[in-house]
């Protein structure tokens, strides 16, 4: 039996035990995650916690509408047993008709069809590190090869305990103007985000900085690497205008996958879309990986045309 809870009923150790245990569990599903994310995201729950589903919700001009967070690549059906098509489209029609419009990641596990949504394929892309560093840098590209011999060449350090407001500083200052959708609030989560993972021991904060610069000045990229469930996420990153020439991200990247060969551990690259950045994840034979977002639009006029 499938139940919708509101989030006041929902047990949350019942919940990140489902989580832990899942054949397909991500850090973005744990109650603490999606706590920061979106504040009162409500749930369908199947039995005793053996399948969840968040729903994460929001309301605009008198409407409920189900969207997914900043921050939050992937959530959908979470289950310790086998998932099929049958359990995902069966899940779908117990969201409540009260979500006018609806738009949900699902995970990479639940790449099925479904009926009665619009679908779109998204991308990320995994890079198993189970295995020798040396047989990780063999499927480098030779173009990311040739930016790492660039990085040795200048000068770069790296750290393993970078200061997380930084790194969103450098992001803010240089990418982040292209990104008018994140506002003040959405960095401040990130920042909540990278916090609580601290105290769960659960990142990992890297920056590349100049030799010749003290870390307070120096930081030229930074980057978050979250992880649960055998996986490690690259949540996000930041750089200013020298790391392009000094190569100073795919160190970074380099050394990170290093540290992290020959564990059980998958690299999610987190995206993307965005046929350079795609390319750039594909230098380190990382492997393209779909995932579908599912949308629908029930809103009355002219309120549908708001959400298209």
């Amino acid at each position: 039996m499938i139940n919708y809870l509101t989030h006041s009923q929902i047990d949350k150790t019942k919940w990140d035990n489902c989580i832990r245990d899942s054949t397909n569990g991500i850090v973005y599903a744990y109650s603490w995650y999606l706590d920061l994310v979106c504040r009162g995201w409500d749930a369908l729950i199947e039995g005793n916690y053996e399948s969840v589903f968040p729903l994460t919700k929001n309301k605009k001009y008198g409407a409920e509408y189900l969207f997914p967070p900043f921050f939050t690549q992937q959530l959908g059906l979470f289950s310790k047993n086998k998932i099929t098509a049958e359990n995902l489209n069966y899940f779908l029609t117990f969201i409540p008709g009260k979500f006018r419009f609806i738009e949900i990641n699902l995970n990479t596990s639940t790449n099925f069809d479904t009926t009665d949504f619009i679908q779109k394929k998204n991308l990320t892309h995994h890079l198993n590190l189970d295995t020798t560093y040396e047989n990780i840098y063999k499927n480098y590209s030779d173009n990311l090869k040739r930016n790492l011999k660039k990085a040795a060449k200048s000068n770069l350090a790296i750290i393993r305990d970078a200061d997380p407001q930084k790194i969103i500083k450098l992001f803010k200052k240089n990418k982040g103007k292209e990104i008018s959708k994140l506002k003040e609030e959405n960095y401040k989560t990130l920042l909540k985000i990278i916090e609580t993972a601290k105290e769960k021991n659960l990142v990992k904060i890297y920056g590349a900085i100049s030799r010749f610069q003290p870390p307070t000045s120096g930081l030229q990229s930074g980057a978050f690497f979250i992880e649960s469930n055998g996986k490690t996420i690259f949540l996000f990153s930041g750089s200013d205008e020298e790391a392009k020439e000094t190569a100073a991200m795919p160190l970074l990247m380099d050394t990170f996958i290093r540290d992290h060969s020959e564990k059980k551990l998958i690299l999610d690259f987190e995206g993307s879309n965005d046929l350079n950045l795609a390319r750039f994840y594909r230098s380190f034979g990382a492997e393209e990986i779909v995932f579908l977002q599912i949308k629908k639009n029930k809103l009355p006029y002219p309120l549908k045309w708001f959400k298209k």
